[in-house]
């Protein structure tokens, strides 16, 4: 089945289609719930939330731009919009910016798995705004748009996170070169 025929199908609401798309993408999309996710299973629940709202907003995808694209951005919405409800953020970290340098890692030294742990096991707030600064290349404006907090939070965030992994890589490194 061509990828048109499955959007027009699922708009539908056939079911055999819906289960199409969610074997077609659900690694992909997955992945993206896992780097926003503090753990495997949260990860499912909101692969499974980003799945719900494709389908029910699938109608909204004009055919512009990449299919892909789209239900990435969904994806990357409905997992946002989870947090966004916690009430991650305190107004007074804004206050509390500081700059720091880029974590140099040596890729060799430290293990893909264990980067991609320390990430999950960040505090929401700060693991969040890594993944959307660092990993997916947004502004700070962006990012404080996506979470609803202001720039300086985002920044903060960003510092704090950035401190906290170079504290675990370092730890890493040293208990790894004896």
């Amino acid at each position: 089945m061509t990828l048109e025929t499955l959007i027009i199908q699922c708009k539908k609401e056939d079911a055999k289609a819906q289960e199409l798309l969610y074997k077609r993408y659900s690694s992909i999309l997955f992945a993206i719930c896992l780097k926003y996710s503090p753990n495997y299973e949260e990860a499912q629940d909101n692969l499974q939330d980003a799945f719900i709202t494709i389908y029910n907003r699938i109608g909204q995808y004009k055919g512009k731009g990449s299919f892909e694209g789209w239900i990435k951005r969904v994806t990357v919405n409905t997992v946002l919009q989870k947090y966004r409800k916690k009430k991650l953020y305190d107004i007074k970290d804004e206050q509390q910016i500081e700059q720091e340098a880029p974590v140099e890692v040596a890729t060799d030294s430290v293990p893909l798995d264990f980067l991609l742990k320390i990430i999950q096991e960040l505090p929401d707030r700060y693991r969040l705004v890594f993944n959307l600064y660092v990993l997916d290349g947004y502004s700070h404006k962006e990012v404080g748009e996506l979470l609803g907090i202001s720039d300086g939070t985002s920044k903060s965030n960003l510092a704090r996170a950035r401190n906290i992994l170079k504290e675990k890589i370092e730890q890493y490194e040293s208990a790894n070169s004896a």
